[in-house]
């Protein structure tokens, strides 16, 4: 039997009649969806996911693990979008050093903005939990001073958007016409929250992205704020202690099969296809993450035992060295204030730094010099 995902509505938009598709409230039903299809990935991606969350006490610092998966989300989800930085252009910018692409930067930094805001909120006991509020509150940080700055950040819309095509007409998805979108978030909010959820947790972030996916409830941001979605879920629900996850980069390394899958489930009602797809990718990047923390954790015991076997190396050297995974570019003024020392020092230490084969001086001058850690930065950039 055919599942119905949803009804088409006409409704007017840009001088033309279109047919609107309105999902059906989650969870899919009129079949039910066949648990026995993914039962056993569902099984194999939660243990990723909890082998992952175990990786954290392997380390010595959980802040640079942190800052390098949220940094790789962070650029691979604004990619997704057409966004042309690169790792070494965020970094850079975070340095202090003038990039040439800065517009697309700022939306890459946006992004990082966005996601510790919402991360902030979910962590206080204050704070909001995973809800419409608190996506457009992120949606606004988002969309401040970028492109879509003039799409009603912060606003769920209120006129018709589409995906494809130069207009309405010609489309390849129209989502639902404004009207309809608060009823259809106040419905997703209500299965994000109810105590009555018997599907796995997987399952249920699978369900809600793409349903978010498909109400398109803002002008433009509606792919980042979604997939900023999976990784709320994926730590308010304590699947993972920290945004260790990137999930964005199976998505992009996948992105064809990503959009044809949420077209299926829309068209066909095919919820089974786009499930299975997701909790592959959780797998898959679950243990990717967990390949690249012990390869960052080696290389960083290695050379921090490079450190301190140099007889140059001072107290303010092994400072330095234990902050490149959160600083991996900067300049001789960044190490200075960082570190709360004069130049001299500063500059002494970075000098030891690259005496020890850690540090690379990148732009080759007698002035206004800056460095890089470059073999962390390259397994960065492996992904």
């Amino acid at each position: 039997m055919k599942r119905v995902a949803g009804r088409y509505v006409v409704t007017k938009s840009h001088d033309e009649s279109v047919r609107a598709f309105v999902p059906e409230a989650l969870p899919p039903h009129s079949p039910e969806i066949q648990a026995e299809c993914w039962t056993d990935l569902s099984r194999r991606a939660e243990l990723a996911i909890a082998r992952l969350s175990g990786m954290s006490g392997l380390v010595t610092s959980g802040e640079w693990l942190i800052y390098s998966a949220i940094r790789k989300e962070a650029l691979l989800t604004s990619q997704l979008e057409g966004t042309q930085a690169t790792l070494i252009d965020v970094f850079d910018d975070e340095a202090g050093i003038s990039v040439t692409n800065s517009d697309d930067v700022e939306e890459v930094t946006n992004y990082l903005k966005a996601f510790k805001f919402a991360r902030e909120q979910i962590l206080s006991p204050t704070g909001l939990p995973v809800s419409i509020r608190l996506l457009t509150q992120a949606h606004e940080i988002l969309l401040a001073g970028v492109r879509g700055a003039a799409k009603s950040p912060g606003s769920v819309r209120t006129s018709q958007n589409w995906i494809g095509g130069t207009r309405p007409g010609n489309a390849v998805f129209v989502p639902p016409p404004p009207e309809i979108v608060p009823d259809l978030l106040s419905d997703l909010e209500l299965f994000i929250h109810s105590k009555q959820a018997t599907l796995p947790p997987l399952v249920r972030i699978a369900l809600v992205h793409a349903q978010f996916e498909t109400i398109h409830p803002f002008l433009d941001g509606n792919g980042r704020i979604g997939r900023l979605l999976i990784a709320m879920l994926l730590e308010e629900w304590k699947l993972l202690p920290q945004p260790l996850l990137y999930m964005s980069g199976y998505l992009k390394a996948h992105q064809t099969e990503y959009y044809r899958c949420l077209s299926e489930l829309r068209s066909n009602g095919d919820w089974e296809s786009w499930i299975l797809f997701f909790l592959e990718g959780v797998e898959i990047a679950a243990e990717k993450a967990q390949q690249s923390i012990i390869q960052i954790a080696s290389l960083i015991a290695a050379d921090r035992k490079k450190v301190l076997t140099m007889s140059s190396s001072t107290l303010q050297t092994l400072r330095l060295f234990e902050l490149l995974p959160v600083m991996p570019k900067l300049t001789v003024e960044r190490a200075q204030s960082e570190l709360g020392v004069t130049f001299p020092t500063a500059n002494a230490a970075i000098k030891t730094l690259l005496q020890a084969g850690i540090l690379i001086e990148t732009t080759g001058k007698q002035r206004g010099k800056s460095f890089v850690y470059k073999a962390y930065v390259d397994l960065l950039r492996e992904e």
